[in-house]
């Protein structure tokens, strides 16, 4: 079973409403993130719906986005937007004491610009507040790290102690990840189409890690490949056959003509990522 470790799966519905059937067609197991109310029982019925049915599970993350702070107050039509964040973070508290959640995320760091940089304060408090919910009830955390690796290392004392730590879209160097886990901590690294786009710490770390440290992810919709509209449960295959042609010694771009050695690393990486994932967000 594929399984994709980080989507926005309310947002890609939005845009392509026949998703949720091609998840299912693809046979796709997903980590579906939300922030707010609305999005978490959007994303909670279709749980539901797949448990009922027998469908691949959805597994449900909450957490403050750290770009909520720009982008709420970037946005005229939201009023309060502390008010908004609150309201978020006490949801958050609530579903994890109901033991909603299969992890808390994305939370993180997000110092891509100088916009994301002025809020850096908002994000801090943001972050302490999600790590200490996911301590409190041992619940896997879930990273969105941009130009912001520096802000993750002091709290290393704190993320071994969690069952789980999944870097999404692991932005890092193998030597800052490798670093990660000679701390202790439980951590796992998720690539999605980062590594088809000529990212190269993306494409040497997929090739460095250990296979059973790999999770695959489409962040669907947010991070298209080239020419499309957004990406997709579609993108998960070629995701999956794109590490296997780096682990192999190919280039991910020529993933399509297979070497023995692709062909051969394509269904044990799917299989390694399975189990990964499953360790991390539960059966």
């Amino acid at each position: 079973m594929p399984c994709d470790a980080h989507v926005h799966l309310k947002n890609l519905l939005e845009l392509d409403p026949e998703a949720e059937k091609a998840r299912r067609r693809l046979g796709v197991a997903a980590a579906a993130s939300a922030w707010n109310r609305e999005e978490f029982a959007f994303h909670r019925k279709l749980a539901a719906d797949a448990l009922r049915e027998g469908a691949p599970p959805v597994f449900l993350c909450f957490a403050v986005h750290p770009q909520a702070p720009r982008s709420l107050a970037d946005e005229a039509a939201v009023p309060g937007p502390d008010a908004v964040i609150r309201a978020s973070v006490a949801a958050l508290a609530e579903y994890a004491a109901a033991g909603e959640l299969a992890a808390v995320g994305e939370t993180g760091f997000d110092l891509f610009d100088s916009g994301y940089r002025a809020t850096e304060t908002e994000q801090e408090e943001l972050f302490a507040v999600h790590l200490d919910i996911a301590l409190q009830y041992g619940l896997p955390l879930v990273l969105h790290v941009r130009r912001a690796m520096h802000k993750v290392f002091p709290h290393a004392g704190a993320l071994k102690k969690l069952p789980a730590v999944v870097f999404h879209s692991w932005p890092g160097s193998p030597d800052e990840g490798f670093s990660f886990l000679r701390r202790g901590i439980n951590a796992f690294f998720s690539f999605g189409t980062t590594i088809m786009l000529n990212h190269k710490n993306a494409i040497r770390s997929c090739a460095a890690f250990p296979a059973e440290r790999l999770l695959f992810e489409t962040d669907a919709p947010f991070q298209p490949l080239r020419g499309k509209r957004h990406s997709s449960f579609d993108d998960l295959p070629a995701v999956i056959l794109a590490a296997a042609a780096i682990r192999g010694g190919q280039d991910a771009g020529t993933a399509g003509a297979m070497s023995a050695d692709t062909a051969f690393i394509a269904p044990e990486l799917e299989r390694s990522s399975t189990a990964a994932f499953f360790r991390v967000f539960g059966d």
